[in-house]
């Protein structure tokens, strides 16, 4: 039995998800599971910043639960026992240190515990994973009536959303992890490679910060502040991004994954170079880890 560990935020549980649908489909005959235990209540009340089972808002997805007595045979008995467990490979427990872990399919037994936001775990199985991922109707049906607005908006136009992320990653807990990574510099260039692509583009902004892009982002001929999705309708901005022409992402997993569900043939992903100030990123491995994504440094280079 393989069983994966679901923590984080939204981009992060669709990671996890990702990668349970790929050893699926690697190990049809194997039994593999979710373990869910992270989002219960005596869990998330000791959480800094508690998150909310979002998987369970997609109603094309089917989550597995591992039992409490399947998860103990993992993680059960104490960090000696682990320990033991590990050292003698008896029902291992898998950690994620590497952008990367080819051997993580060749697992038949062991439980995962990782992000996975790398984008070859589980690239092939991204279009059958879009058509499952049937976003919840919005709360209220003005919210509703704008969003469905913008989708026709964005598909009849050359749009490009960019996602501005400021809040949680300026906060002194992530700042050193995170901050510093999608630059102005970054932004214009992005926003330069998408005009001489198409010079109608129109660039629709996303941000948990509303008020500093729009004076960022002035010129409302070329850029749309979209600040429609709030409390629980905001995962509906990842939808939104997905409409989108084009995408240019922060250094964070909820656009990833706006970008990574876009299905226009012709579409344009654009990223960070690194995702973490903690995580070496050459240029020649994130390429063959993230292919036919364009990746531009902090500099405001294409590399």
């Amino acid at each position: 039995m393989i069983i994966v560990k679901v923590m984080g935020g939204l981009g992060n549980q669709l990671q996890q998800y990702a990668l349970y649908d790929k050893i699926k489909a690697v190990h049809p005959d194997l039994e593999v599971r979710l373990d869910l235990a992270w989002f219960k209540s005596d869990v998330q009340k000791k959480m800094a910043a508690p998150r909310q089972l979002e998987l369970t808002r997609f109603s094309g997805l089917y989550l597995e639960s591992c039992t409490n007595a399947e998860r103990d045979r993992f993680m059960g008995g104490g960090k000696m026992l682990r320990a033991f467990r590990d050292f003698f490979s008896i029902a291992p427990v898998f950690n994620e240190s590497e952008m990367y872990h080819p051997e993580i399919f060749d697992l038949t037994d062991g439980y995962i515990v990782g992000y996975f936001a790398c984008e070859k775990y589980y690239a092939d199985r991204l279009p059958e994973l879009a058509k499952k991922l049937v976003f919840p109707a919005a709360s209220i049906q003005e919210t509703a009536i704008k969003n469905m607005d913008l989708e026709n908006e964005m598909e009849e136009r050359s749009s490009v959303s960019i996602h501005v992320r400021r809040g949680d990653y300026l906060d002194k807990n992530n700042a050193d992890l995170f901050s510093g990574i999608a630059t102005d510099a970054y932004y214009e260039r992005a926003i330069a490679i998408c005009i001489a692509r198409d010079p109608r583009s129109h660039f629709y902004v996303f941000s948990d910060d509303p008020d500093y892009v729009r004076e960022k982002y002035p010129n409302r001929d070329r850029f749309t502040i979209v600040d429609v999705n709030r409390g629980r309708d905001n995962m509906l901005d990842m939808r939104l991004m997905s409409r989108c022409h084009a995408n240019i992402c922060a250094n964070s997993t909820f656009s990833f994954w706006g970008a990574r569900l876009n299905t226009h043939e012709d579409k344009l992903m654009i990223r960070p170079l690194s995702m973490r100030n903690n995580q070496e990123a050459k240029p020649e491995v994130m390429h063959e880890l993230w292919k036919d994504w364009v990746l531009i440094d902090r500099d405001g280079s294409v590399v």
